[in-house]
């Protein structure tokens, strides 16, 4: 089995020997500016090159995600049914209540990813972070592996080997469509809402999805959850008309920003006249605490042995950034070893590798976010280096450039993949890469499309 580096640079000598593709090059690039891979406003910067995944790659991707994904609806599962349980995580009684609300379908976790870093010389993992509804990503893939598919490289590569792309969109209309099969409150005929606040959302990807559901025969709009309405008896859109289930899709720090805004929206979950997919209490995965709370003996008195061993070689240490959690002065004195982050925000916001600042500046920021002072919760968490492997930088201004130029040499970039689940089973993987320690793209973070080489997927 030829290993990811061994398949990447095949599929560069390919690239090489055609005198750099410059052709394929422009052409996706045009593609990328026209596409609806837009994430606030702006086309998303991505990578001509692929990352290229083989069998033993897929094998410990599901087997990482899938497994994550049982050991989290345990620990939801606990905390909806244990009172004394909800003790170990430390809540506002506003998020507290959200998570209580009914469901009133089967599924726990229905919508995840969770984020690894995977080192592909020995196949270790190490979780970076846990994400639910909110998250993205589906489009971008779906856009750049677009983009690239008609090119003579992946052309050429494709007849070398069996290759095949994530499929993001339509496995996940089927099971959205299987879950509110089993809501205890379904109509024959439901009308579907894709919610946010929409200024936060990837909004084109909804439209997508949307439209996938519309294919169906079933009416799906996109909405901000502020513009919903509710008497008591119907949850209705701006237009008057009855939204039977919501694939939710915003956060739930930013439904408690915008409290009393969404009262429509958690009332009629409170009255059980509208399926929520997924429920609230996918927050629990969501806030960084969950790391620090699977090491919780109450957490692992529930955990099979098999579990325990799975968070242990998986979960970096993590606490809240507090003198009463951990050594303050030593992470100030050691910063290459941790990264910190808020415990309950979004998109890479506030987030800083030690390794990537000055010891002046990291003393600045641990003067501002320890104990509590940004007036929110930090968690400082052991760093982990990522991955690194070649790649090409976005090909900016590729087409002002002659034929016969030479264009940008592959350079080391670091990995972050994150794992799609689908009501607990692994889906595909959001590919990212960026330069510096924290891969995000306010770092000058990347996305590469997903393919798996000669696989058998399941």
């Amino acid at each position: 089995m030829a290993t990811n580096a061994e398949l990447t640079d095949e599929y560069l000598q390919i690239i090489n020997d055609l005198d750099g593709d410059i052709e394929g090059r422009r052409a996706a690039f045009t593609y990328m500016e026209g596409s609806t891979a837009i994430v606030h406003h702006q086309v998303v910067a991505c990578s001509f090159l692929p990352r290229l995944f083989n069998q033993r790659t897929y094998d410990t991707m599901k087997r990482t995600a899938e497994t994550a994904h049982r050991i989290l609806c345990k620990v939801i599962q606990r905390y909806l049914d244990d009172e004394d349980y909800r003790a170990v995580f430390d809540f506002d009684p506003r998020l507290e209540q959200l998570i209580l609300l009914p469901r009133g379908y089967d599924a726990l976790l229905p919508f995840a990813r969770v984020d690894i870093f995977l080192n592909e010389d020995d196949y270790t993992v190490k979780f970076c972070e846990f994400n639910g509804d909110g998250s993205s990503g589906m489009n971008e893939n779906r856009e750049i592996t677009n983009s690239i598919a008609p090119s003579e490289s992946y052309r050429s590569f494709a007849r070398r080997h069996q290759v095949q792309g994530c499929d993001l969109f339509e496995p996940w209309v089927d099971e959205f469509c299987a879950i509110y099969d089993t809501y205890d409150h379904k109509v024959a005929h439901p009308r579907f809402a894709i919610c946010d606040y929409l200024e936060n959302g990837v909004v084109d990807e909804f439209h997508l999805f949307a439209d996938l559901f519309r294919q169906r025969g079933i009416d799906c709009v996109v909405c901000d959850v502020r513009s919903l309405s509710f008497d008591g008896q119907r949850l209705a859109t701006e237009d008057g008309l009855e939204v039977n289930a919501i694939w939710r899709r915003c956060v739930t720090n930013d439904v408690i920003d915008h409290w009393s805004e969404s009262q429509a929206l958690i009332e009629a979950v409170r009255a059980e006249k509208v399926a929520l997919i997924g429920s609230f209490a996918g927050h629990i995965v969501h806030d960084k605490q969950i790391f620090e709370a699977l090491f919780d003996l109450r957490t692992q008195a529930f955990l099979t042995a098999e579990e325990i061993d799975f968070i242990e070689q998986t979960i970096p240490m993590t606490a809240f950034l507090n003198d009463d959690e951990v050594n303050i002065p030593q992470i100030r004195a050691n910063k290459d070893e941790w990264i910190i982050k808020p415990s309950d925000h979004y998109g890479a916001d506030d987030v800083y590798a030690g390794v990537g600042q000055t010891q002046e500046r990291w003393d600045e920021l641990i003067n501002r976010f320890a104990n509590g002072r940004a007036g929110y919760p930090f968690i400082a968490q052991r760093y982990i280096t990522p991955f690194r492997t070649l790649t090409l930088p976005p090909d900016i201004g590729i087409g002002d450039v002659p034929d016969d130029a030479v264009l940008t040499r592959p350079q080391w970039y670091n990995n972050l993949n994150g794992l799609y689940l689908y009501n607990g089973h692994f889906q595909g993987v959001f590919s990212r890469l960026g330069p510096l320690p924290t891969i995000s793209k306010d770092m000058k973070g990347i996305t590469a499309a997903t393919i798996w080489v000669d696989c058998e997927t399941f």
